[in-house]
């Protein structure tokens, strides 16, 4: 990607972002009652940023993904995640030809090369840890190793979900792998009554196939997003004072005792674990650039901050073992401590 792609991608920011409100409401045939997680995966697409989905069985987290990989164009593999799944399945699959003889064929991570633009792997914590250390490569450097060279995947998303319903034959998720997701979404049954009757009553509902081709393709090239995030981030502007309040959430995630934070039952010297990484702090600031660009702002807000919080830091705050079985309840509460507890600019 060159300085003129960058430069020529910034000076279309304004109609980039027509496109990706029209993306937005392309998805949204697929998917009804999920504005707020269509606009979190819109934030993620644009800040080139692999995504671990969440929710119960049954809610449309496969739906809204397939509804994305269409609307974005480019190559689309799925992946189920299982106990006997190994590393070298998702590289290579041996068959025997019509001859008899042994044959060799890309897998789902080579078949297309590098137009490889969605790749989803399904129950993400029912693979073994060696497939985990093969997706963290596929991740964090877009590429991977086969048959003596290697691959290489610019326009490559990684989208994730977890089975947490279910506990036999499932691994957790490691520190490291859960910290290369720029966002982790919660996809919940939506709570108005209308909505949910269309989605049990409206037969258009009943076919996803159907309900996925309604969804115009490739209303983004996917070719053109790494030049276009990248003018996103220099064309969206960060002032000192929001910077220091950036910083200031950090330190209370990392020391929340001394900001005056406290949650009941808890004590908050001994709370945190690890309290964000500075990866995790450089995800906040890229989202909330795409979040402020979506405003049709040219500079980042606290509520862009904060809007975005609790996806993009919960999962990289790590708790004393004593309190890990209330993570997510107290991740939840802490962050909105912290909101309370740091002054907004």
């Amino acid at each position: 990607m060159t300085a003129a792609t960058i430069r020529s991608a910034d000076s279309n920011l304004e109609s980039w972002q027509q496109q990706a409100l029209i993306f937005e409401k392309e998805v949204a045939k697929a998917v009804i009652g999920q504005e707020r997680v269509i606009r979190l995966l819109t934030v993620a697409v644009f800040a080139r940023g692999h995504v671990l989905l969440e929710g119960d069985v049954g809610v449309g987290k496969t739906t809204l993904l397939r509804a994305v990989a269409r609307a974005i164009g480019g190559a689309y593999e799925r992946v189920e995640g299982s106990v006997d799944l190994m590393p070298s399945d998702l590289i290579y699959y041996t068959y025997l030809n019509e001859e008899g003889r042994p044959k060799v064929d890309p897998g789902p991570v080579l078949r297309h090369g590098e137009n490889l633009s969605i790749f989803f792997f399904n129950e993400i914590n029912r693979a073994r840890p060696q497939v985990h250390s093969l997706l963290l490569r596929l991740m964090a450097e877009r590429s991977a190793n086969a048959f003596n060279r290697d691959y290489n995947f610019p326009y490559l998303q990684v989208f994730a979900d977890r089975n947490r319903i279910e506990k036999e034959e499932t691994f957790d998720l490691p520190a490291a792998a859960r910290d290369r997701f720029f966002m982790e979404v919660s996809v919940r049954t939506p709570s108005d009554p209308q909505i949910r009757q269309e989605l049990i009553f409206d037969p258009r509902f009943h076919d996803v196939d159907a309900l996925v081709a309604t969804v115009k393709e490739g209303v983004i090239d996917f070719r053109q997003l790494p030049a276009i995030a990248a003018a996103i981030q220099s064309g969206v502007h960060a002032s000192s004072t929001l910077q220091k309040y950036v910083l200031d959430l950090w330190s209370a995630i990392q020391t929340p005792d001394s900001f005056g934070v406290s949650l009941p039952g808890v004590d908050m010297t001994r709370l945190i674990r690890g309290g964000g990484s500075p990866r995790g702090l450089s995800y906040l600031v890229r989202g909330a650039r795409v979040h402020a660009w979506l405003h049709g702002r040219d500079a980042v807000v606290p509520e862009d901050i904060r809007s975005l919080f609790q996806e993009i830091i919960a999962h990289r705050i790590f708790l004393d073992p004593v309190y890990e079985l209330r993570q997510e309840g107290l991740t939840r509460d802490l962050c909105a401590a912290i909101f309370a507890a740091v002054p907004t600019p």
